[in-house]
């Protein structure tokens, strides 16, 4: 017992944050439970980020009646490639990526040959609530594929890649790159086998990653080192996720990005209830940097000040960045 209590001061000392402080110091403090329908909600999320001009997956249609689903031939129309996904679900679970068709059936990024009526019981399955957070009846959306970047291509095992980014009050203050493996089926999920990798506030330069608790260097897969690696247009996706503070309201959040290949950055989904691996994968605890975010908001307080995003991420940038941020 005193080697565990021990072992947890060292983590403390550390600023490393346990569930239980995630949920009563920022969760509970920060994020109004009636807010809650608008990051739980995939399309009500896409409606405000449409309406505040941020770029998101094109949505083709809605399905939210067992007798709508005869509509989803009239969704598709001629496009080969497209998601389905419940609108409350959570941890990639009940997402189903078509890449194609071939004979009349659809073909998923993974290989799987799928008919028509596969797609209308996973749609009926979806509304029923067996994917939703609290088994609630859900609605399906169909939506735009997006087609990762090209600068992916070597660190990643099919799918979509995507960035995480944790905000404090409009403050990023950690970020991760999750890239997809052969185990995780091609879903950017931790928890169903894919890649965490740290990524530097200030350049958007990868670092060390973490796989199934394990740190690694490279993808299992591909061979490829992950850390070193440039990602495009970073302080569009800093600014991107600082700005979600305004589009929904809650205080503390992980902000979910993708790069197209074609349309550039992309919101995916916010999530109120972020998970803690992030801090694996930066090698650092996120209670150092959540603390130095409220003192200076505190201090801004204090002066009657408040900042705007471009100036919240060039807080975060300055204080939290591994490598110092190229000036002009």
């Amino acid at each position: 017992m005193f080697g565990f209590w021990k072992t947890w001061k060292a983590l403390e000392a550390r600023g490393i944050m346990g569930i239980n402080r995630r949920n009563a110091d920022y969760v509970l403090k920060y994020n109004k439970r009636s807010l809650y329908p608008i990051v739980d909600d995939k399309i009500i999320t896409k409606e405000r980020a449409i309406a505040a001009g941020i770029h998101v997956p094109e949505l083709y249609g809605v399905i939210s009646t067992e007798k709508e689903i005869d509509k989803l031939d009239a969704i598709i129309g001629g496009r080969n490639d497209f998601v389905i996904k419940p609108a409350q679900g959570a941890g990639g679970d009940g997402i189903i990526v078509i890449a194609d068709r071939f004979e009349g059936r659809y073909r998923t990024v993974s290989g799987k040959i799928l008919a028509h009526e596969e797609l209308e019981h996973h749609i009926s399955s979806i509304l029923t609530g067996l994917y939703s957070l609290g088994g609630h009846r859900d609605r399906a959306l169909i939506e735009y594929r997006v087609t990762p970047d090209q600068i992916f291509k070597s660190i990643s095992y099919e799918g979509v890649p995507d960035i995480r980014i944790i905000v404090l009050m409009g403050y990023p203050v950690m970020a991760m790159l999750r890239l997809p493996t052969r185990q995780s089926g091609g879903k950017a999920n931790l928890h169903q086998g894919a890649i965490g990798v740290g990524v530097d506030l200030a350049t958007g330069l990868t670092l060390r990653g973490t796989w199934l608790n394990n740190i690694i260097n490279k993808h299992p897969d591909t061979t490829n080192a992950v850390d070193g690696v440039q990602l495009p247009y970073w302080d569009g996706f800093m600014k991107l996720a600082a700005g979600c503070y305004e589009l929904c309201g809650l205080g503390y959040i992980g902000v979910d990005m993708v790069l197209d290949q074609e349309k550039g950055p992309l919101i995916l989904e916010l999530n109120a209830r972020p998970g803690l691996n992030i801090q694996i994968a930066n090698d650092c605890g996120l209670t150092l940097r959540t603390h130095a975010v409220e003192a200076h908001l505190e201090d801004l307080k204090a002066r009657g000040v408040t900042e705007s995003v471009e100036e919240r991420v060039a807080f975060t940038q300055e204080m939290f960045g591994h490598i110092p941020a190229v000036e002009g």
